[in-house]
């Protein structure tokens, strides 16, 4: 089994790949990250001895459909998809797609979404921590 990542280059994409790296340590397994960025994408940050594989996007292939086709690939294999999340107003969420509104919806593994920490607020003391949601796949499917 392994847990499958998708990085866009963003903040967001960078948080994902971060949480993937502690959530196939906290399981025990392999790390599948879905490249979905133009340029290379440093993992040299990846904890020692976690193993790793780097799938590049496709050409000619949209974001979510590179990371759909590489958990089709993967079919059995993929324990859990992590995803990075943005915080929208109401009307950008009624309004416009994403790619983690798609992969939640055509994924059929287990998710877990991130989102980057609030940023504090001022004249507020402590440290802002990492927001993580679950998200089942298919029916049935919890994590």
């Amino acid at each position: 089994m392994s847990v499958m990542v998708a990085v866009t280059d963003s903040a967001e994409g960078q948080n994902a790949l971060e949480a993937a790296y502690a959530e196939a340590q906290r399981l025990g397994t392999d790390l599948v990250v879905v490249n979905l960025r133009l340029s290379a994408l440093d993992v040299s940050e990846a904890p020692e001895g976690l193993r790793l594989e780097v799938v590049d996007r496709r050409a000619r292939r949209g974001t979510a459909e590179s990371v759909l086709d590489a958990l089709a690939e993967r079919a059995g294999s993929v324990e859990r998809l992590v995803i990075g999340v943005r915080r929208r107003s109401a009307v950008g969420k009624a309004v416009l797609g994403s790619l983690s509104q798609e992969l939640l919806m055509e994924a059929d593994v287990p998710i877990l979404a991130v989102k980057l920490p609030r940023p504090t607020r001022s004249g507020k003391d402590g440290e802002a921590g990492q927001d993580v949601q679950h998200a089942a796949g298919p029916a049935g499917a919890h994590s």
